[in-house]
């Protein structure tokens, strides 16, 4: 496994990465222990450790992409539960069910001193797989009513293992027809009165910092998986030279190059900060869709470039390299194209920091 690091001149390698580079996984199961171990170091971008919290998942996203989007969620729920409660107790393997869409959203009631969730959440990685979950819901109009609650949408944390067994939770079976991401299924979970704890209050889980800092981890796995296609063209032209080889592997270069120092300055700007007066929650969001803009449309680049520079022939007959595309292609549709650059230039329109 080839370390990516994200500083020209790179530090030495921190604990995360290390961790990574010592034990590179080979296989899911191995991904989700290496995920607790990792976690247990309670990482969380946006304080001192963010540049290696992202160096080691774009490092397992050039290894392996999926493996990287199977250990990324996990320590996504570590640093949300950690900034939630710095003295909790974190142990199994976690998910993060934030997704919305469907006709049976999901709904929070909160009754005698108990909260349950009821209703259909899409887009559930692993949920077969992990043991406890990070799950949005919105706060029902009677619990609202009460007292219990404010209105809005709110974090809870379900053992979903606890509550599989009990017959209140039902992860999909099928469905999952991608031809990327094969290892990380991501279908709808039913809950019925599932036992849910909150984590924050109403509306906390997308206001807090926090939540732009781990946008941008996704986009350092996306990188990571950008790399990995990239090296397979380098080894293509070192192998044969040739002239529109070399300039599709200079586009690419330049590409990656954009990409990595917008991860590169995201990183210093989280490390610099004051803890006790942390950046200001606009600034760290308009930096997150910028950050996340420029790695997707390099994502874009290289994959249009490696295709033009290698043909049809890797795609076809190297299984490693084919694998590669089809997950990254399918990993980097988390941006949304022109939607999120609309949000960026809205975010810009209403007086976000500009040039």
């Amino acid at each position: 496994m080839h370390p990516i690091r994200l500083p020209i001149a790179p530090l030495a390698p921190g604990p995360l990465l290390s961790l990574v580079l010592a034990d590179p996984p080979s296989g899911l199961d191995a991904a989700l222990a290496l995920a607790e171990r990792l976690g247990a170091a309670r990482p969380a971008p946006g304080r001192p450790g963010t540049r290696d919290l992202w160096e080691a998942l774009a490092t397992l996203g050039a290894h392996d992409l999926a493996l990287a989007r199977a250990v990324e969620p996990h320590l996504d729920a570590v640093a949300i539960l950690d900034a939630a409660d710095p003295a909790a107790v974190i142990a199994g393997c976690w998910g993060v069910f934030a997704a919305e869409g469907g006709d049976d959203p999901l709904i929070a009631h909160h009754a005698d001193g108990r909260w349950t969730i009821t209703g259909t959440k899409p887009w559930c990685s692993l949920a077969d797989r992990v043991d406890r979950a990070l799950v949005t819901a919105r706060v029902a109009d009677d619990s609202v009513r009460s007292g219990d609650a404010g209105s809005g949408r709110r974090l809870f944390a379900v053992a979903l293992a606890e509550a599989c067994g009990a017959g209140t939770v039902r992860a999909g079976v099928g469905g999952w027809v991608a031809r990327g991401l094969v290892e990380i299924p991501s279908g709808p979970v039913r809950f019925a009165g599932a036992p849910a704890t909150a984590v924050g209050d109403t509306d906390w889980y997308t206001a807090r910092p926090g939540f732009a800092w781990g946008g941008i981890g996704v986009a350092a796995c996306w990188y990571g998986g950008a790399v990995g296609v990239a090296r397979t063209v380098r080894t293509a032209v070192r192998a044969t030279p040739d002239p529109h080889g070399e300039a599709h592997l200079g586009a690419i270069d330049e590409a990656l190059q954009s990409a990595r120092r917008a991860l590169e300055e995201a990183a210093a700007l989280a490390e610099a900060g004051d803890p006790a007066r942390p950046l200001d929650r606009g600034a760290v969001r308009l930096l997150a869709k910028r950050v996340r803009a420029t790695v997707a449309r390099a994502v874009d680049e290289v994959l249009v470039r490696a295709g033009r520079a290698l043909g049809p022939a890797p795609l076809a007959l190297d299984a490693a390299h084919a694998k590669r595309v089809a997950d990254l292609q399918l990993y980097v549709r988390q941006h949304h194209a022109e939607r999120d650059l609309a949000s960026l230039g809205r975010a810009l329109a209403d007086g976000g920091e500009s040039w």
